[in-house]
């Protein structure tokens, strides 16, 4: 992934006009809540990473009146994401590239501890930020990374009626939005720990 970024292109992007709607993906295929010890959080990562939508798992109305006669949808490419593209926008292309990618965790060595897996994942976060980034993508290189997502994302506007939509994960989504507010994008909504939640940045 270093390689792919370094050789992506980085220059300004977005027009006024521009409009970029960040969505986290409907609820995953496997319980999303449930009591576990650090080595069943290590196996939790994996299993949330493969798991696919939930078929109960349906866009709010609003959401879909959002999107709707979109042609295009970027995703990362994970399968939750991908499902969730594909319910939301099924006549759409879908455009995967794991550069949207949810910014990693690696689990805490917490022996003797069982909690939920959110509160690890809460705390995996914290440790992450402060430099717990045992063979996975630290801090720094995730924010690059989110500046090359906000760039993919406003060229795939330019060239789409000025309108891009991403389908990925709740936690990279706001990392992007921090990019786009810097570059001068007003925002509708916040990012939540929600599924399907919608976050809009503009330029006017």
């Amino acid at each position: 992934m270093t390689l792919a970024l370094e050789n992506r292109p980085r220059k300004p992007h977005g027009f006024a006009g521009s409009r970029v709607i960040l969505v986290r993906h409907g609820r995953p295929a496997i319980p999303t809540n449930p009591r576990t010890c650090h080595h069943g959080f290590r196996s939790y990562i994996d299993a949330y990473q493969d798991a696919g939508l939930d078929p109960q798992s349906a866009p709010p109305e609003e959401l879909q009146d959002l999107v709707k006669g979109l042609d295009a949808v970027f995703t990362s490419g994970s399968p939750r994401a991908t499902d969730s593209a594909r319910t939301l926008l099924p006549e759409a292309e879908i455009i995967a590239d794991p550069l949207f990618a949810e910014a990693p965790l690696a689990a805490p060595r917490i022996p003797l501890v069982k909690m939920k897996v959110l509160v690890w994942a809460v705390m995996a976060r914290i440790m992450w930020h402060a430099g717990f980034h045992p063979e996975i993508e630290n801090y720094r290189r995730a924010k690059a990374r989110a500046s090359q997502a906000a760039d993919i994302l406003l060229d795939g506007a330019e060239s789409n009626a000025g309108i891009a939509v991403l389908v990925a994960h709740g936690y990279f989504n706001a990392m992007i939005g921090r990019v786009l507010r810097k570059r001068g994008f007003a925002r509708t909504g916040a990012h939540r720990a929600r599924f399907w939640n919608a976050v809009i940045y503009e330029r006017s």
